[in-house]
């Protein structure tokens, strides 16, 4: 899991952004997946166990375009 950062308010918004841009693109491309991972089965876990999108099962919808 990963490390929780608390920061002071003298740190500005950039420079937060920026460490933690430097972090993600030091990480392999390997690592950068399971990342991402574990940010998504965060978000289910906060959202009471279900995903955050559903299908609506409508399958594909195809529309005639108005002309």
């Amino acid at each position: 899991m990963g490390r929780l950062k608390i920061y002071n308010s003298d740190i500005g918004k950039e420079e937060i952004e920026r460490s933690r841009e430097v972090k993600f693109l030091s990480l392999s491309a390997e690592d950068r997946f399971f990342e991402l991972i574990k940010l998504n089965e965060l978000a289910v876990l906060m959202n009471g166990g279900k995903p955050l999108k559903v299908p609506q099962g409508k399958g594909i919808v195809i529309r005639k375009p108005n002309i």
